[in-house]
Formats: C-alpha cells, structure tokens, sequence
C-alpha cells in the first residue's frame, strides 16, 4: 500500500471470514432499517418496541446470541459510557431468555 487511495481491504478467503462478515453486513443493515423506522420517535419509544422484537425473537428462534453480540458490536461504539453499559445489560438480559 503507497497511500490511502490505492488501499483495498482484503477479501475473505475461508468460509468463517465470510459467515462472519454476512452476520456483521446483516447486523448493519437491520440498524439501518431499525434508524429509519424510529426517525421522529422518543428514545423510550425507540427502546420499548426493539426490547420487544428482540425478546420475541428469542423466543420464537429467530434471533440468536450471535445476532445480539453483532448488533452490540455495531452499536455500542456510537454510545457515551452510560448508554454503552445499559445496552450491555440489556443484551446480556436478553441473551439468558
């Protein structure tokens, strides 16, 4: 790599890079959607329907541990401290449903 402009990132090459990056793509698509759908709303509101969707996602099988863990990752980067710490507890409520 001389600079910047001429960096290309590198391409998975084994099956697990692959999964791995489909989850996280799909762990960014949905927050995409999920900013989209709550453009206008309170963050309570915001909190209360995904709380919802996500506790009946685990229970019907649709939503796994992985799931949660990406869409941490994803998220938690864009929170203040506090913020960060209460979805933590809310992924880890989550995850023992």
């Amino acid at each position: 790599m001389k600079d910047f402009k001429s960096y290309e990132p590198k391409q998975p090459n084994d099956k697990a890079n692959s999964v791995n990056s489909t989850q996280v793509n799909n762990t960014v698509n949905l927050a995409k959607a999920v900013a989209e759908a709550f453009s206008g709303k309170t963050e309570t509101d915001v909190l209360r329907t995904i709380l919802a969707q996500a506790e009946e996602g685990k229970r019907n099988g649709t939503l796994t541990n992985a799931d949660l863990d990406n869409f941490y990752a994803t998220v938690s980067p864009m929170l203040d401290g506090f913020k960060r710490q209460k979805l933590k507890q809310i992924i880890a409520k989550l995850k023992a449903i």
